[in-house]
């Protein structure tokens, strides 16, 4: 199932467009890409709390417990189980991506370290290897990790908000090089989490639920035939045409 929309643009600011330009000239050929993610960090920003938003012109797509920016060169994507619940979104932009997900945290405490400290360990137990370093959104964790196909490198990082926590994971050329995944970045500090209030076990993630718009459209579409029962699928896809 495919939705496409022409939304309004919200233009990124210049040095990420100057990133994206500059980045295959930037890129470090034949460098250990657990050793290649600079460790400089940006004035704090972003992701924002449902009740501490700024005022601004970004327009975001409303999942619930998520509100996604609708940028200029980034790609949404949600995927979707057989019901219909929203169970990923991916920002694209080009050959990279980073895959967000919020969960639910305890009132008086963060969770980001103890997650990442757990993702390391069961890493090193399937045989990929991690390292733990600063970023721009804090502690993160840079890893390669085994997949069906021999491995990825992945970058994750957390962002602990009150009684949440915000959660990517950059793969392609932006995990391991700043200049690809400035763009993504800027687009992960316009993501709004929206915990609500409702009781939830730690670490549960948030619900997340398509917009009605989305729906509607949904229900006018061919399945895809390709679909197999009873398995996920990748639900709409909304592309920003700037």
């Amino acid at each position: 199932m495919v939705f496409r929309r022409r939304a309004r643009a919200v233009p990124v600011d210049d040095a990420g467009r100057i990133a994206t330009q500059q980045a295959d000239a930037e890129q470090d050929e034949g460098a250990d890409p657990v050793a290649s993610v600079a460790s400089e960090s940006e004035p704090a920003s972003g992701p924002w709390d449902v009740d501490d938003v700024p005022d601004s012109d970004v327009m975001r797509l409303d999942l619930g417990g998520l509100q996604i920016p609708t940028l200029s060169d980034i790609e949404i994507r949600l995927e979707t189980d057989p019901a219909g619940a929203v169970i990923a979104v991916l920002l694209v932009a080009g050959p990279s991506a980073v895959r967000i997900g919020a969960f639910a945290a305890p009132r008086r405490a963060g969770i980001w370290e103890d997650v990442r400290a757990e993702l390391l360990e069961s890493l090193i137990a399937d045989g990929g290897k991690g390292e733990e370093r600063d970023g721009p959104f804090g502690p993160e964790l840079l890893a390669v990790v085994p997949d069906d196909k021999g491995s990825q490198t992945a970058r994750f990082v957390g962002i602990d908000g009150p009684r949440w926590l915000l959660r990517g994971v950059f793969t392609g050329p932006a995990a391991t090089n700043r200049v690809q995944a400035a763009v993504l970045e800027h687009a992960l500090r316009e993501v709004v989490v929206a915990r609500g209030g409702d009781a939830l076990p730690v670490r549960d993630p948030l619900p997340l639920v398509l917009p009605q718009e989305i729906l509607d459209q949904a229900e006018d579409a061919e399945p895809d035939a390709r679909q197999t029962p009873g398995e996920p699928r990748r639900g709409p896809e909304i592309t920003e045409i700037g």
